[in-house]
C-alpha cells in the first residue's frame, strides 16, 4: 500500500506564491509517475501537473502553464507543486496521486490509482 500526505495549503492573496508538498510512505518507488488535481466546488477535478520518475518530463494544464511548477525528490519520496501568480480560480482542494504502472506518465486522475486526502487552497482578491 502507498499512502500520500498533502501539505503546504492555506490561505494567500492573489498574486502571492504557495508550494505544496505531497510526501509518500508505504510501497513507494521512484519509477512512477506524480501527478496533481485540483477540486473546486461544484466542479470535477482537473489536471494540474504531472512528472515522470526522474523528473526529466513535465505536463501541465494551460490555465496554469508558466505559474505553477511540479518538481520531486525522489530520496525524500516527496513531490511538490510550485504555485506563483496566484488568481482567485486556483481556489480548490489539491491533491496529489501516484501512479501505479511503471514508466507512463498521464493526465488523467482516473489511471491513477493511489490518492492523498487533500489539501485546501484559497485565494483571496
Amino acid at each position: 500500500q502507498v499512502q500520500l500526505v498533502e501539505s503546504g495549503g492555506g490561505l494567500v492573496q492573489a498574486g502571492g506564491s504557495l508550494k505544496l508538498s505531497c510526501a509518500a510512505s508505504g510501497r513507494t518507488g521512484s519509477t512512477y509517475s506524480m501527478g496533481w488535481f485540483r477540486q473546486a466546488p461544484g466542479k470535477e477535478r482537473e489536471f494540474v501537473a504531472a512528472i515522470n520518475w526522474s523528473g526529466t518530463t513535465t505536463y501541465y494544464a494551460d490555465s496554469v502553464k508558466g505559474r505553477f511548477t511540479i518538481s520531486r525528490d525522489n530520496a525524500k519520496n516527496t513531490v511538490y507543486l510550485q504555485m506563483n501568480s496566484l488568481k482567485l480560480e486556483d481556489t480548490a482542494i489539491y491533491y496529489c496521486a501516484k501512479d501505479h504502472i511503471n514508466g507512463r506518465i498521464t493526465v488523467m486522475p482516473a489511471l491513477y490509482v493511489y490518492w492523498g486526502q487533500g489539501t485546501q487552497v484559497t485565494v483571496s482578491s
